[in-house]
Order: C-alpha cells, then structure tokens, then sequence
C-alpha cells in the first residue's frame, strides 16, 4: 500500500516537474524521485540538476556520438554507419571495376554482401563489368524485390532465360518497374492489340522501350491514327509484331506528315493502308531526311512525277534506299551494257521500280539469252523498256516459253519483239491451253490479243464475230482507278471499288 502511494506521488512530481525526472534517468537512475538519494547524501553537491548534465558531460567527453539525447542517437548513429558501409561498397565496386560515381543519391545496401549478391545474380544472366558501367543505377534494384519478379514475369510472357541478359542491357530500366503496375498492363494492351501470345517475347526483343510507355499515350494515339486511315483493325497486330517501332511514334510530328505527304503523291489512302499493312517499317521512314529526298531524286533522273504514286505502290521499299548511288549506278550499267538511254532508263523505273535493286549478273541472264535467240541488242533494249520484268525472268521458263513459240506456235521472233511480255506468262497455265483452243477453232491472231486479257474475256473474244481492236495493257491514273482503254465489256472487277483495283493492280506485296 505505501507502495502504491510512492508511486501515485512520482507520478504527480512527474507531471509537475518532468526536467527533474529526466535529469535522474540521464545519469541512469530510473526510480522516481522520492526514492532518489537526497541531495544532502552528497555534501559536494546541492544541486541535483546540476549534477545530472554535468556527471553526463564528463562521461562523454570521451565519446562526443553520445552528446545528443537518446532519441537522436540512433539517427546520427545510423547515418555514420550508412556512411561507413557507402565508403566500403564503393570500394567494393571500384575493385571489380566498376565506376560508382553515379551511386552518390542512390540508397545502396546496407553490407557489402548484399552488393556483392547483386553483381553476382546480374552476371549469371549473362551481364558484365562494362554493362554495369553504361547502367549503375541497376545496382540500387534488390536481388529479391525487383530483379527477379521483373526477370520471372518477363520469362513467363516469353523471354528466352538464355537471352534474358541481352535484354536487360538493351533495356536495363526494367529492372525498376512493377510488374503489376508497369509490366502486366503493356503485356494486356499488346495482347489486346492482336499480337499472338507466342510474339509477345519477339517484340519486346525488338523493341524493349515498349515497358516503358503510357498506355494512354503514345502507344493509343498510332494505333487510333492508323484505323482512321484504314488500317484494318485486326492487322494491327501482325504489324505490331513485324515492326514494334511505330508505337513509340507520335502522330502529330512523324506518321500524320509522311501519310499526308504520300497521299499529295497522289496515293490514295486505302493503298496506303494496304501498304502499311503488308510493310510497317515505312512507317519508320524519315520524311525530311529519307523520303522527300529520294522523291526528288526519282524525279531528277527523268521519273514523271504522275508515276511516282505508281512505282510507290509497286516498290515501297524505295523510299528508303540510298536512291541516288544504285539510280547512278544502275543508269550507267543500262547504258553501257543495254544500250539504253537515260529516258528509256526512266521508263524502265516507272514500270518496274525493282530493278533498282536486281544484281547486274541477274539482269545480264536473261538479256544474254535473248541475244543469243538470234534477236539484236537494239530489240532486246525496246523489249526491255516495254516490258522491264524480263531482266527478272529465270533463264530455264524464258526457254520452254521460247522453244513452244518456235516449234508449235511457229511465229517469227519480230512478234516477241512486239509483245515481250509473252515470255511472263505461265506456258502450261495460259499460253499453251490458249493457243490450241485457237488452233482447234483456226483463229490466228497476234499474242497480244489472246494472252493480255482475263479468262472470261478471252472467252468472249473466241466466241465472238469479231475481233476487236487490240489495246495497251493496264495504265495507272494518278487519284483514279486503274483503267484498261478499249476494255467496255463488263467484268468481275468492275464490281470493286476504284482503290482496291489500283492496288491489286499496282502492288506486288
């Protein structure tokens, strides 16, 4: 009971006066005051505040961490050892060769061990010393917390564990993402794109940066753009899958200027979107550095500009390549070896912009054939700029085509001068079946009339009473269709729309 009342009194001396409280328990007295040592127990001493902070700055001035109170302590306490322990990792790094420098505010482990447990797990999966040094930040990401759930997730969508350190140095940022937050709702919006589940490792490959980005952002806006011009929706993902890139584009500065300069071309929107579809990395081509100046560089070697919408269509790809070193060089080599001329060199390209890219030992087969057939090199230049695809042909058809035309045809080599093309089409599908069927009926007729014109029309030519006068083959109008001249009868493709014409007619994807 006098207990219990001791202690109900220091508690109310507490409240009255709580220096006098803390003062006893800094020398390490924790009774309460009434059962202290009176301060007439000590005759040097009449003070007992005073004795309290001087007693504890005699005791410290040996240990000068100790002069802050007890609540401070560890603090101060804490912050020399992280100290410490920077100086001992840093010396660590710098050991195995690492450059810590861009360490300074970054929180690094608390031991040494711990450090060295990260360098070790991020050189098994195939990192070095140098990547270490192009990325440290990737020394501040925990072993447990961060690198191996972001290494276990990407895995599971599709990462190679043998490739996986080749993408953490392509994309080391990674290291730092949330898989739930950051990670799973990319991998759900290019799944929701139409990318198949077993391309979503390839297109992280390709392009890692993709993890990164906002899904409202950038990555929404292409994709919207894109449908707007007719994009098919459901080709977006095989596009994805073909050329990532164009997700990380922004409409307003890269895809929306080389769209709108394409269709001033004269290219209609829904080829564009054809081409788009078929070939994605067009998209990626730089309109002011890459595009614009091989358009002019078409145009400066004697291109009209009416057809560049067509060899466009036909060829892509050009707007991409070193145009003016192979237009120099394969301008040169049809002049020397050909015999032809910068304007038949041009009409060449317009017809068949591909032969830009063709090997001059491809291109001589064909024409060394056809010398040899007895025909001049005069012929063979005026074949070939009427019908460039035969500089593309394979020696052995030319042959079969060539020995039917000699044996059972029995016409005279000025007709294949004529009409080139009748060394494109297939012998067994069209030009032999055709031929007898005019034998058996004892029509003769020039090539043209029978092999340049559909099935359904040649069975309206065979079984008409006339002969209508022969016409050129397809012409491509700039913002139109494509229209035969002297083609009145009705047919299947008149039911198509005029874009689509064009492009079945016009790109060879």
């Amino acid at each position: 009971m006098i207990f219990l009342l001791r202690r109900k009194h220091a508690f109310k001396s507490f409240l009255t006066n709580p220096t006098q409280f803390i003062s006893n328990e800094s020398k390490g007295n924790i009774l309460p005051p009434l059962l202290s040592p009176k301060p007439s127990q000590n005759p040097q001493i009449t003070n007992p505040r005073v004795l309290s902070f001087k007693h504890f700055s005699t005791q410290s001035s040996k240990f000068p961490e100790y002069e802050m109170p007890t609540v401070t302590w560890g603090v101060v306490q804490g912050r020399k050892e992280k100290l410490v322990s920077r100086v001992i990792i840093c010396d660590y790094l710098k050991s195995i060769g690492i450059i810590p420098d861009e360490l300074e505010n970054l929180e690094l482990p608390s031991t040494v061990d711990v450090m060295r447990e990260r360098v070790e797990f991020l050189q098994k999966i195939g990192l070095t010393i140098d990547d270490f040094n192009e990325y440290p930040l990737m020394l501040g990401c925990s072993v447990r917390k961060n690198i191996i759930p972001v290494l276990g997730y990407l895995e599971k969508v599709g990462i190679q564990r043998s490739r996986m350190g080749e993408f953490v140095k392509k994309y080391p940022q990674v290291l730092h993402a949330s898989v739930v937050v950051e990670l799973v709702p990319v991998i759900r919006f290019l799944r929701g794109l139409d990318v198949e589940r077993q391309d979503i490792g390839y297109v992280l490959m390709k392009y890692p940066e993709l993890l990164g980005f906002k899904l409202e952002g950038t990555m929404s806006t292409s994709v919207a753009y894109l449908v707007s011009i007719g994009v098919n929706p459901r080709d977006i993902g095989p596009m994805v899958t073909q050329y990532p890139y164009f997700l990380g584009m922004r409409v307003g500065t890269m895809i929306k200027p080389l769209v709108e300069y394409l269709i001033s071309l004269g290219l209609p929107k829904k080829v564009l979107a054809r081409m788009f579809e078929k070939r994605a990395y067009i998209i990626g081509y730089d309109l002011e550095e890459m595009v614009k100046p091989n358009v002019d560089c078409l145009i400066s070697f004697g291109v009209q500009k009416e057809a560049l919408a067509s060899i466009i269509a036909q060829y892509p790809q050009i707007l991409g390549l070193p145009l003016k070193a192979k237009l120099s060089t394969q301008q040169y080599f049809f002049n020397l070896k050909l015999k032809i001329d910068p304007e038949g060199f041009a009409r060449v390209i317009e017809r068949m912009p591909q032969v830009i890219s063709l090997g001059q030992n491809v291109i001589m087969k064909p024409v060394d054939f056809l010398l040899g057939r007895g025909i001049s090199s005069q012929d063979v230049a005026k074949m070939i700029v009427k019908c460039p695809q035969l500089v593309a042909l394979q020696v052995g058809l030319m042959k079969n085509s060539f020995y039917f035309f000699k044996s059972e045809m029995g016409r005279p080599l000025k007709e294949l001068v004529k009409f080139p093309e009748y060394f494109t089409y297939g012998l067994e599908s069209r030009i032999k079946p055709r031929f007898l069927r005019l034998k058996h009926k004892g029509i003769r007729c020039s090539l043209s009339w029978f092999l340049n014109c559909s099935d359904q029309r040649f069975e309206e030519r065979l079984y008409a009473d006339y002969v209508e006068v022969e016409s050129e083959g397809p012409v491509f109008v700039v913002g139109g269709k494509l229209e035969l001249p002297g083609n009145d009868v009705a047919c299947d493709e008149e039911d198509e729309s005029d874009d689509e014409i064009l492009y079945r007619r016009t790109v060879s994807l």
